[in-house]
């Protein structure tokens, strides 16, 4: 592989990666928050999950391959921090999971139940299928279909652009925001740039060039915050304060059944991307941490989030909230408490109000939660 096919590989696998079911909560959390609280938790948000995605790039390569979150934790912290990354991958990925289930199991009956027929188990079930077969082949699989997934993904995207433009009212774009909400979009947005627990599996694909993982990590997290705020500029654009909170069904009354159609493909392929890397992601940590057996570790990864599916788990937003504000909030910690351990100086006192973001953060989903 050339270097610049490994590197447009990587930054593919990890943007698409990132680029998931969080994407269709933004437009609906804007109509609640107005642009602007968005663009701000946006530039916010950003640059520190940069920052944490970069400090965690280090972390990997100054530690020995095969280690996932909590071997990590492991080597830096101790067992209390090992079993803390246990607890917050495995159930928040088990949770990822289940949110591109749910919703790339909608998306894929929207699409094909009105030509084939059948019920939203039945897709469901087959979507979960060709997913999990993903899975169990591994990361050269995975990252081919990242790569050419997130090139259909930028050519439906501009389709629907191109065929909604002349929808597009800019008023709607910056609806009275209500304060009550203010804090919704932390957990939604910290989810939707969240891809942490893939940059082993990114440091692992380049091989010998793994150095080029410290650029790759910006550039990849760029380009799904440039995607998210086109992708809210279109649809609140377009449907305004019709919008929903999975974004693509307020689209019905707008277009046509082939572009409605399109639209459906787009969310499709967004979430099943990022269910297959994720799937792979959390079966190495069964493997290289846990140390189990391959196939028991597919199981595991696969079987879990449609068990839970099954017995009734199927609103996406309280899953994404939680496991962006509490579960990744839990990992970002990590990387910050492990950080401390291979710096000094200023990047290691800027670690300190780092941690405070997301220790309030977890706090108001906690209450949030409660309430």
């Amino acid at each position: 592989m050339t270097k610049l096919k490994t590197f447009l590989y990587s930054v593919s696998t990890l943007s698409g990666t990132i680029i998931g079911v969080g994407l269709f909560a933004l437009p609906y959390v804007t109509l609640k928050v107005g642009f602007w609280v968005m663009f701000g938790y946006f530039l916010v948000l950003g640059t520190l999950v940069i920052l944490i995605h970069y400090f965690f790039g280090e972390l990997a390569l100054k530690t020995p391959d095969f280690k996932r979150l909590p071997g990590f934790a492991k080597i830096y912290l101790g067992n209390w921090g090992q079993n803390l990354a246990f607890f917050s991958t495995i159930l928040g990925t088990f949770g990822a999971i289940l949110a591109y289930l749910i919703v790339g199991g909608e998306f894929l009956t929207e699409l094909l139940s009105p030509i084939f027929g059948g019920n939203s188990l039945i897709w469901t079930l087959f979507y979960f299928v060709i997913g999990a077969i993903l899975i169990f082949f591994g990361i050269k699989a995975i990252a081919k279909v990242e790569f050419w997934g997130l090139i259909l993904f930028f050519i439906i995207l501009f389709a629907i652009f191109f065929r909604g433009e002349s929808f597009i009212t800019i008023g709607n774009l910056f609806p009275s925001p209500n304060f009550s909400y203010i804090f919704l979009p932390y957990g939604i947005i910290l989810f939707s740039l969240w891809g942490a627990t893939l940059i082993p599996e990114i440091e692992e694909m380049l091989g010998e060039r793994k150095k080029l993982i410290l650029k790759i990590i910006p550039i990849a997290i760029l380009i799904p915050i440039i995607i998210y705020l086109f992708f809210i500029y279109l649809i609140l654009g377009i449907t305004g304060f019709k919008t929903t909170e999975s974004a693509l069904t307020g689209l019905k009354d707008v277009f046509g059944n082939k572009i409605m159609s399109l639209a459906l493909l787009f969310g499709l392929l967004t979430t099943f991307t990022s269910f297959i890397a994720l799937g792979l992601t959390l079966k190495n940590v069964f493997r290289y941490d846990l140390k189990m057996k391959k196939n028991l570790a597919w199981l595991i990864t696969c079987f879990i989030p449609l068990a839970l599916f099954l017995i009734g788990l199927k609103q996406f937003i309280p899953v994404i909230s939680f496991v962006g504000g509490i579960m990744l909030g839990i990992e970002g910690i990590l990387i910050l408490l492990m950080y401390q351990k291979i710096k000094t100086g200023v990047w290691r006192n800027l670690t300190y109000p780092l941690i405070l973001v997301f220790v309030s953060g977890i706090i108001y989903e906690i209450v949030y939660f409660i309430k």
